[in-house]
């Protein structure tokens, strides 16, 4: 047993959230139990878990000594320093759904190490003990979609691997729909349609160009769009993607003639520059849960949908 008596730096903390800082290694679903069982007590008595601690309360823990180990892996070191700043749109015990801000890559790569959406999620777990990479066969967090460095929006993480496995197949078989919030330059014609055709990337000059008919190596892509406001030569555009190709929606809306706010690549510079906007106004805002069939230990999802509603460009153009 251990006793901790509170100071003026954790008076007002849940008692919940203390005992998880005063024993970093306890898991949190033993946190919640050990506070039901009176395994932790405030002042000689057992409490709930969401009780504020007063300055000078007394609290005791009976706790094994090693569930109050700091961490002393190299790994386990980052991992406790790095302060994840994330924008959680849903967390249940087996996935969590971010909201990505623009400029953020998901995954390293050649420009950026160590500050990627994924560091984030793995030291936001690993801080809420939810993640230990230092257990045997640990699964590490994984994303199961990625979005552009400069598009935001909605990046879903599995935390055990019966999720990431069961949420790959639901985005094959197009079970879970994405949806995207776009500003684009122009009025599109008609004002609701489909866009199909073919991309081919250059790898070399990481860009993609669109075909109407087949050609080697290209990749079928369909998109749906739906205008929801003009303004001027501004539109609100909501797209759905059939396919998941990379650009592809700021390539199927340039070939309508209708490219996106701020896309350095497929769109108008000179527009670009008039507004200020240096970043493609992209968003994925939307993503349905739409199970046709059994999704195993995530069907309490099915026919759930969440929405990112706080979106900086259409707050700018389409208040």
């Amino acid at each position: 047993m251990r006793e901790f008596t509170i100071n003026k730096n954790d008076a007002g903390q849940r008692l919940d959230r203390f005992t998880a800082k005063a024993a970093p290694a306890l898991p949190p679903a033993l946190v919640q139990k050990y506070i039901r069982l009176k395994r932790v007590k405030v002042n000689g008595k057992g409490a709930k878990r969401e009780v504020r601690l007063e300055l000078g309360d007394l609290v005791q823990m009976y706790v094994n000594d090693e569930f109050f180990q700091e961490p002393d892996a190299e790994e386990d070191k980052f991992l406790a320093a790095f302060r994840p700043q994330l924008d959680i749109v849903y967390e249940d015990e087996n996935l969590l759904l971010v909201n990505k801000r623009p400029g953020l890559v998901v995954h390293a790569d050649e420009t950026e190490k160590v500050n990627t959406l994924v560091h984030h999620i793995q030291a936001y777990l690993y801080q809420q003990h939810e993640w230990d990479p230092a257990e045997e066969n640990s699964f590490a967090p994984a994303l199961c979609n990625r979005i552009d460095r400069n598009t935001g929006g909605i990046v879903i993480a599995a935390k055990n691997a019966e999720t990431l496995r069961i949420v790959n197949d639901k985005i094959r078989t197009h079970e879970l729909r994405k949806t995207y919030l776009c500003v684009a330059v122009g009025n599109p014609r008609p004002s609701a349609g489909k866009i199909e055709g073919f991309l081919l990337k250059d790898e070399r000059k990481k860009e993609v160009s669109f075909y109407r008919r087949p050609i080697p190596g290209g990749r079928s892509a369909v998109t749906y769009y739906k205008t929801l406001q003009t303004k001027g030569e501004l539109s609100l555009v909501e797209c759905e993607l059939l396919t998941g190709r990379t650009h592809q929606i700021r390539v199927s809306m340039a070939e309508i003639g209708c490219p996106l706010l701020g896309d350095g690549k497929y769109g108008r510079g000179e527009v670009n520059r008039r507004y200020g906007e240096q970043k493609q106004c992209l968003w994925s805002y939307q993503l349905a849960f739409d199970f046709q069939s059994d999704a195993g230990l995530l069907q309490y999802l099915r026919g759930k949908v969440l929405r990112v509603e706080n979106i900086p460009f259409k707050n700018r153009y389409f208040p």
